[in-house]
């Protein structure tokens, strides 16, 4: 079962930045509400795209400089890295198929990875 990975400056670079899938990271704090509830939407995603599309963790609080590097200023912070594109971003607790669609993850949907 894939889960989301726990990501920081030590692995960001080689987790995110030189993943050869494409990469969602939610920037969350353990004393944010929303950011809790957007926790085991992440769980599903990284479930149903295993292998296509990797789910990554950053703490903003034990990170502050990984989010600083990406202009990350509300959480939760939904934002999606494609290798070869400048990532998007998505602010608040959305559901599903409302990050699946701003981010176009049909495309990886059933492909073999």
């Amino acid at each position: 079962m894939a889960v989301p990975v726990q990501v920081g400056e030590e692995n960001f670079e080689e987790e995110v930045l030189n993943s050869d899938v494409p990469v969602i990271v939610d920037f969350w704090a353990e004393w944010c509400a929303p950011c809790r509830a957007v926790a085991p939407v992440m769980e599903k995603i990284a479930e149903e795209y295993d292998g296509r599309v990797k789910v990554a963790k950053v703490n903003v609080d034990a990170e502050p400089g990984i989010a600083g590097r990406f202009g990350i200023s509300s959480i939760p912070t939904i934002a999606f890295f494609e290798p070869g594109k400048q990532p998007q971003a998505v602010v608040g607790a959305l559901p599903k198929g409302m990050i699946e669609e701003a981010f176009g993850l049909e495309r990886f949907a059933g492909e073999a990875a």
